[in-house]
């Protein structure tokens, strides 16, 4: 089985870096031309409402797209700039938007690991994390942010950043759901910085609320979110199976778990698959399931507990 038969992705997306499409009234989108294995066709912003607007996630350090985004903007007043998460290819931006606008910024606040780091882990710095981002205004889970003519509420979704929110419109039944949530591939969870326990649990939470459609960091906006999201969730269950299922025949380390469990994976994920597999270990020692020698760490070889 490959990593995606369960999950219905959709690839097609063929808006072009730049160009500003309004995908639904109210709601436009500018992609930035920032393509990778990690971000698809590039960091999606987007502006909310009409003549006194906010803009989610400004996107990398990118020039060409701040002056894209300004440009969409242009005779209108930006009031609000909100970030899902301080990932660099997400918050970076937000000088430029704020300078230029004067807007405040809204987000959960400054990047912090999920968990402590243990001290037999090597600090990774392509962790990709924007370190130099603070908010104007810190939000919390349940608060309302108002603007001309929007109301979105931060519904708190940890797991793939410990300060990661997504941004619900109830009125119109939408949900800016950052990264947490995307359509052309799973969210990588990779702990120290995510956390799969979290990551679950802001599913679930996502999954019970009444936002139908969900518009993403990267691709295309996602129809019946909350059924999309169950898919997800049993992806990630299926996925769990399978490190059992290999722990089953014996201990191992996660380089060969990876190799067990995803064939066929581009070879420029095998690093992110590895934390992903981590990420479920860290839950599974947790709960007691699975057994490793000290910490669980990238490093460590990982067997069945003790019944």
């Amino acid at each position: 089985m490959s990593d995606n038969d369960d999950v219905p992705f959709n690839r097609n997306f063929p808006l072009k870096p730049g160009v500003v499409e309004e995908v639904r009234p109210g709601v436009r989108r500018v992609l930035c031309n920032n393509p990778s294995p990690f971000t698809f066709t590039g960091t999606v912003s987007y502006i909310v409402g009409q003549g006194r607007v906010a803009i989610i996630d400004p996107g990398p350090d990118n020039e060409a797209h701040a002056a894209a985004l300004l440009d969409a903007v242009r005779g209108e007043t930006v009031t609000h700039i909100l970030v899902t998460h301080t990932h660099r290819d997400h918050s970076p931006n937000t000088g430029r938007i704020k300078q230029a606008t004067g807007a405040t910024v809204y987000a959960e606040g400054p990047h912090r690991a999920s968990r402590p780091r243990f001290e037999s882990e090597k600090h990774n710095p392509e962790s990709g994390a924007d370190r130099d981002f603070t908010p104007d205004v810190t939000v919390a889970h349940g608060d309302v942010i108002e603007g001309s003519g929007w109301r979105l509420e931060a519904v708190a979704t940890p797991g793939h950043t410990a300060n990661h929110l997504a941004f619900a419109w109830p009125e119109r039944k939408f949900s800016f759901v950052g990264d947490h949530v995307m359509g052309w591939s799973t969210s990588i969870v990779a702990p120290p910085d995510g956390s799969m326990i979290d990551y679950m649990d802001s599913l679930d939470r996502l999954a019970a609320r009444e936002e139908e459609l969900y518009f993403s960091g990267h691709g295309a906006e996602i129809p019946e979110g909350p059924r999309y999201v169950r898919f997800l969730i049993r992806h990630r269950k299926a996925r769990e199976a399978s490190i059992l299922h290999r722990l089953a025949k014996g201990e191992a380390d996660i380089p060969t778990m990876v190799r067990a469990i995803y064939i066929g994976i581009d070879p420029r994920l095998t690093t992110a698959a590895g934390y992903s597999v981590l990420a479920h270990l860290e839950d599974l020692v947790t709960r007691g399931v699975v057994a490793t020698d000290g910490d669980p760490v990238i490093t460590g070889t990982y067997r069945m507990a003790a019944a």
